[in-house]
């Protein structure tokens, strides 16, 4: 189990990053915008979907390093903004639903867990088997995909949704700061500035989370 468990947890990773994903395009395809489905991003095929870097490199070394919060992700899907029928509006909405997919995996696997593993706390259902601990990295991972993707530092999809509480020209310079927002995405990670530590909050949202799940 102990090979076989990081194995588990980087195929779910990569598909709960893929149907996050398939979710922005095919929302973003109802709401006018067919560019990642003219592109073949609404597949489950993961070939067209794989990064090497966030979803695979990045993963491994967390998995394989032990940290207690594990995130990557897939390519992002491809929205054009001025296909979508109410702009700034729909943009958030079709950045809102790839979290919200992750959420709904969580939800439906932490069922599957409680009916499972009746009892059970969530480390004697994850250790207990292949299935435990699949149901269990697909809980971890997909709260961890959902509120890491709800920070609201661009390009994120928690920044999308936060500019919609912002006037347009001051949403337009918050955005723009997606250039260099990953960088600052992973300063504020693995490198806790005064006392604040982002892996710290995120990994106290997933304890409170596994607690309103049953856990």
């Amino acid at each position: 189990m102990e090979l076989l468990t990081p194995i588990i947890s980087i195929v779910v990773l990569i598909y709960s990053a893929i149907l996050h994903e398939i979710a922005h395009g095919y929302v973003a395809y109802r709401l006018g915008d067919p560019t990642a489905k003219l592109l073949g991003r609404l597949t489950l095929n993961p070939i067209p979907h794989i990064d090497p870097i966030m979803s695979i490199l990045i993963p491994a070394l967390l998995i394989f390093s032990g940290s207690p919060v594990i995130f990557g992700g897939a390519k992002p899907v491809p929205v054009d903004p001025f296909n979508l029928r109410d702009g700034r509006k729909d943009l958030a909405l079709v950045s809102l639903v790839g979290p919200l997919t992750n959420i709904s995996l969580a939800i439906i696997a932490s069922l599957l867990l409680h009916l499972f593993f009746p009892g059970s706390s969530f480390a004697e259902a994850y250790t207990s088997n292949i299935l435990g601990t699949t149901l269990g990295s697909i809980v971890m991972i997909n709260l961890a995909l959902a509120i890491f993707n709800l920070v609201p530092i661009p390009p994120l999809d928690g920044s999308k949704v936060f500019s919609l509480l912002l006037p347009p020209k001051m949403a337009e310079s918050y955005m723009a700061l997606g250039s260099i927002g990953m960088l600052i995405l992973m300063a504020l990670l693995f490198f806790p500035i005064a006392g604040f530590s982002l892996m710290d909050i995120i990994g106290n949202l997933m304890r409170a989370c596994l607690s309103l799940l049953g856990f």
